[in-house]
């Protein structure tokens, strides 16, 4: 967003303005501490944006160019304070909420009547609008605000480092699914940020969703091997049925429903296909090619062999 005069319309809100676009003063983060909310915030910070991240916990910080303030989704009464003064609001769904459109479109109501325009919406390749969990809120977003956009991303590749796989993979070679042979356009979350926070400030609103991926479409067992080959320990791929891995997640302390629901997304990648695509979105939006798995388990190796720390709860 910059000073210049524009014009524009959309075919679901016919807008049309020449008054200039404020550059923003702040920008709301939800789920301030976030594997992508927090690699967004270091890039606006760089570009002398200030940052609002809101998090369940806030630290005092003296920081001017981004400040933690507490929010809960589930908090009505937080709302206020975070949207006070925000130009731009990036949306993260609470986490093992099957229905997060019950907390997530009323803040955008709230936001809307603030006289917020601008809204970026983490959702998923695997979602479309007005589908299951996010789907909704991207529905209600094309439907109701005038500056959007949907980041429909492929599985993270921190997945192999950070969470969710990287454990396995340290302690027994393996990374366990129930994906079978389908494949994946795994996605960097540094990539997914620079998208993102292009659609945050970028002059001209996006109003579209975007899929977003890394530049290959490849199976678990594809990515285990180029995992070897690169950390010169063997790792192999074991691919289970969806009862088995609903019941290795639920006995991990995870809720049943959203357990199903997770093993659920495994057998559409083995039996429909749903994440093996490939987008040229990110070359497309931040002018930067894409980081391969290959070059991301490079970079990252480290965290593989050494345990990471997962970041503190939002």
């Amino acid at each position: 967003m910059n000073s210049e005069p524009m014009s524009y319309h959309t075919d679901a809100h016919k807008y049309t303005t020449t008054l200039p676009v404020p550059t923003p003063s702040t920008i709301l983060l939800t789920a301030g501490n976030g594997k992508t909310s927090m690699r967004i915030a270091e890039q606006l910070h760089a570009r002398n944006y200030h940052v609002r991240s809101g998090v369940r916990r806030p630290h005092q910080s003296t920081d001017t160019e981004c400040e933690e303030i507490y929010f809960d989704w589930y908090d009505a009464n937080s709302y206020e304070a975070a949207l006070e003064g925000v130009q731009a609001v990036y949306l993260v769904a609470p986490t093992m909420d099957l229905q997060p459109e019950r907390v997530m479109n009323p803040l955008i109501e709230r936001a809307l009547a603030f006289g917020i325009r601008r809204f970026v919406l983490l959702s998923s390749a695997s979602i479309a609008e007005n589908g299951p969990l996010m789907g909704k809120v991207h529905h209600f977003l094309n439907h109701h605000a005038p500056e959007w956009a949907a980041l429909q991303p492929s599985y993270f590749m921190q997945n192999f480092t950070e969470v969710a796989h990287a454990q396995t993979i340290r302690t027994v070679g393996k990374i366990i699914t129930a994906t079978g042979d389908g494949k994946v356009g795994f996605v960097d979350a540094d990539d997914i940020a620079a998208v993102a926070a292009h659609l945050l400030t970028d002059t001209i609103p996006a109003n579209r969703g975007y899929i977003i991926t890394g530049p290959e479409s490849l199976s678990y067992t594809e990515a285990a091997a180029i995992i070897s080959n690169v950390i010169g320990k063997t790792v192999v791929h074991q691919s289970i049925s969806e009862q088995e891995l609903r019941d290795h997640m639920i006995a991990a302390g995870m809720d049943s429903t959203y357990a199903g629901a997770l093993a659920g997304l495994d057998h559409a990648i083995r039996l429909q296909g749903i994440e093996d695509q490939v987008s040229n979105t990110v070359q497309e939006v931040t002018g930067k090619p894409a980081r391969s798995l290959r070059q991301f388990i490079m970079d990252e190796m480290n965290k593989i062999i050494q345990p990471s720390h997962a970041a503190p709860p939002s």
